[in-house]
């Protein structure tokens, strides 16, 4: 059985997702870690023996581990192409991953910046300023993907789930951490409804316990 090692609302809610979408199509079960990051889990000599970067997510399989979420998407989809993650057309799927890696190695890094400051650069003042630059450049990036998404039916490629659908769900999720309130974007916002109502994600969620609306009011 694949086992999975996730951290709540992290980026590894889109192969949490993915293995729910493979459970629907192939009736395989997968294991499901969490990893409690607030508390440090990640850190623990029994995590990091199977993940010396101290991040989420990490796949285990046949007792063999395997991080990095592109890494650990391209493994699952060409393990259970029925589940339809990705187009199989070849230049469909090459363009599918430009977009899928522009988000993991561009947009995410983006958001670590406004999440996490002190990462990056001391002094309050420093932080402040690095966090605003960052939470404006997130914006633009999520208005790109609301073009991406502008004829999205009902998902990204059509009528089947696939990474893109949780990763561009949890990259809004996430905005309203950077005070990006998501009724701002419209198009991002109805098309995320959409993919939160798909059992899948519908019980991604409830396992994590998390909450979609995160942006909050000054």
């Amino acid at each position: 059985m694949l086992e999975l090692h996730y951290g709540p609302g992290a980026c590894s809610f889109v192969p949490h997702v993915a293995l729910e979408a493979i459970k629907a199509a192939t009736g395989e079960d997968f294991a499901a870690r969490m990893v409690r990051l607030h508390k440090g889990e990640q850190r623990t000599p029994e995590y990091l023996a199977i993940n010396p970067n101290a991040q989420v997510p990490t796949l285990v399989v046949d007792g063999k581990p395997l991080s990095q979420i592109v890494a650990i998407c391209d493994y699952l989809d060409r393990r259970y192409p029925q589940a339809g993650l990705l187009p199989t057309e070849p230049w469909a799927r090459a363009q599918a991953m430009s977009q899928f890696l522009w988000m993991n190695n561009t947009v995410h890094p983006t958001f670590t910046h406004v999440f996490m400051p002190d990462r990056f650069c001391d002094g309050e003042a420093t932080q402040a300023e690095l966090k605003r630059f960052n939470a404006a450049l997130y914006r633009t990036q999520l208005e790109r993907i609301q073009g991406w998404i502008s004829s999205a039916s009902p998902y990204w490629f059509g009528g089947r789930l696939s990474f893109h659908d949780a990763y561009a769900l949890t990259l809004l999720r996430w905005g309203g951490f950077a005070g990006i309130d998501p009724d701002s974007l419209p198009v991002y916002k109805a098309y995320v409804d959409r993919v939160a109502a798909h059992p899948a994600v519908a019980a991604v969620v409830a396992r994590e316990g998390i909450r979609l609306d995160t942006f909050r009011k000054a």
